[in-house]
């Protein structure tokens, strides 16, 4: 049996494995006392209605703070907000160099120029196929293909073995943008040997191979072109090969691109600058939209998954200062909604066919295509790299156990099924979950990081399913009532089942307290303000079947 003082290889997640979105994933190489770790992503997830006045959630990195001696490096995979979007606020916290290619410098870079404070990281490049060492660990960049340009596995090398982080990616010999996977690089390192392949799993529910992106390209050809007004595309502002395909499809069809949204602009400025829209007619800003043909433009907008504040959601509403649009234009979604973005995405959707506009979806046309692996890709991966062992990654339970179950079914011995926080040994010895870390969420709320475990989204979602009342008591130092009580409701419904106005129902509730205290107890603030509660909420209750938040303010004058 291995010693605590023998070197070990473990691999624990503190987000991405149990969920899609968030991904952190640590390495560890060394005696269990004394490792050095290796961060690969440091992901956002984004807020849902669960999680009221929440904008981001992160990684919680506690685990990571008590050990940032030990770190030695962070490593990005790409450049998708779920793998890079918590640097800007957890890196103070770690301090430790990042490292990553271009087009992630780049969007890093822009994206800190545009928000007043974020800090400056410290950023080494390394292009595709490039190497680095960082502690025990030696680590090359292998190119994927995925919706983004300059993804990466990684091949990460140690004494005790190699382990393939595979990140995002597909399989699509004509990506549009970007390198394909590298079927000849990730072969030769199989052939040296691996150890363990730590592999995304977010399609392995779909068989067969994946639609490549040049198919999504001839399509909106023929949706644009058959379009007789206005046409607007919306899709992830990251995806330029599906940009590129859009202007290539505008062009073809004698229409200018216009595009709208903060995060298309980042995006289209650091890929102008990395040559991967070379050869296109220039964008046209916002401005020039209204004065365009109505059969001369195509706008590209942020706001695909139904965020309230992006291009799309404004112009559902009619509220976008420079792109209005009307019956018979054409909206196209160039993009997959999200799980937990379904309703949001309706909302606008049904706000632009009732106006007349017509709505294509991938439902419709193939106007989109994933970035992620189906088993027949999965497959492949599993012949090039031979892996010894295999742990699912980027998944909500049900794939991390459908990917479990396929990789058995594919030859691969041995398999770990694991969850964040779940530490699994890789080598030496059998491989599987020998211990835990601390691991959580942490929510950004306005301009501050809370911890999920802080009251505040539970109070909140309090209130908001049965409101507040407030109520402010004078009393002087004999007890005796001075003035009325002062009584607001918010968020309750205006009056009971009978017709009695809730604000007078609550007036009597505590006047009748008030009335029925005697003297000696009135005295006492603290005893004035919990029986003026209690008798509050009971109230409430009956008349309505709710109890809400309520806040007594006793004042002594």
């Amino acid at each position: 049996m291995a010693s605590r003082d023998d070197d070990g290889l473990v691999f624990v997640a503190l987000g991405g494995l149990g969920e899609i979105g968030m991904n952190a994933g640590l390495y560890g190489f060394g005696p269990a006392r004394r490792r050095k770790w290796l961060l690969v992503d440091c992901g956002i997830a984004f807020a849902g209605e669960d999680v009221p006045g929440v904008d981001l959630i992160f990684p919680d990195i506690r685990f990571l703070e008590e050990e940032r001696d030990n770190l030695v490096g962070i490593v990005i995979t790409h450049a998708h907000e779920d793998h890079i979007g918590g640097l800007a606020e957890l890196w103070p916290r770690l301090g430790a160099p990042v490292v990553c290619t271009p087009f992630a410098a780049g969007l890093l870079e822009v994206r800190r120029l545009g928000e007043p404070g974020a800090p400056k990281i410290p950023l080494t490049v390394v292009e595709q196929g490039g190497r680095v060492t960082l502690g025990p660990f030696d680590i090359e960049f292998v190119a994927v293909g995925h919706s983004i340009p300059e993804s990466n596995a990684l091949a990460i090398r140690t004494p005790l073995g190699t382990v393939v982080h595979t990140g995002d990616w597909k399989l699509d010999p004509h990506p549009g943008v970007g390198r394909p996977t590298d079927e000849k690089r990730l072969t030769e390192i199989g052939d040296e040997g691996v150890l363990a392949l730590v592999c995304d799993s977010t399609n392995v529910l779909r068989d067969g191979i994946s639609p490549s992106e040049a198919d999504v390209a001839k399509t909106l050809v023929e949706v644009i072109r058959e379009a007789p007004e206005r046409v607007a595309v919306t899709t992830f502002a990251s995806n330029v090969a599906r940009l590129r395909a859009v202007a290539e499809a505008a062009a073809a069809c004698d229409r200018e691109v216009v595009v709208f949204g903060r995060a298309m602009d980042r995006v289209v400025d650091v890929a102008t600058e990395r040559g991967y829209l070379a050869g296109l007619p220039p964008f046209r800003s916002a401005e020039t939209f209204g004065y365009l043909p109505r059969n001369k433009v195509v706008a590209l907008l942020t706001g695909s998954q139904g965020e309230p504040r992006a291009a799309l959601a404004r112009v559902a509403n009619d509220e976008h200062p420079d792109i209005a649009l009307s019956a018979g234009d054409r909206v196209v979604f160039s993009s997959r909604t999200i799980p937990g973005n379904e309703k949001a995405v309706g909302r606008i959707i049904n706000n632009l066919v009732t106006r007349g506009i017509e709505v294509v979806t991938d439902r419709d046309a193939l106007v989109h295509v994933s970035g992620h692996p189906r088993r027949g890709e999965l497959a492949a991966m599993y012949r090039w790299v031979r892996p010894k062992v295999l742990v699912p990654a980027h998944g909500e339970a049900l794939h991390l156990t459908e990917q479990a179950k396929f990789a058995r079914a594919e030859g691969i011995q041995s398999v770990v099924r694991a969850m964040n926080g779940e530490m699994v040994l890789l080598a030496p010895g059998k491989p599987a979950v020998v211990d835990d870390v601390p691991v959580g969420r942490l929510y950004k709320d306005g301009m501050i990081v809370v911890s999920a475990g802080e009251a505040t989204i539970g109070e909140r979602r309090k209130l908001a399913f049965a409101g507040v009342v407030s109520v402010a008591i004078a009393l002087d130092a004999k007890g005796e009532i001075v003035g009325e009580a002062q009584v607001e409701v918010t968020g309750l419904p205006p009056a009971t089942r009978e017709g009695e106005p809730m604000l007078e129902l609550v007036a009597d509730a505590v006047a009748d307290v008030l009335d029925g205290l005697p003297k000696a107890r009135r005295r006492d603030p603290d005893a004035v303000a919990n029986a003026v509660e209690r008798a509050v909420r009971a109230e409430v209750r009956h008349a309505w079947g709710k109890k809400p938040t309520c806040h007594v303010h006793v004042i002594v004058v």
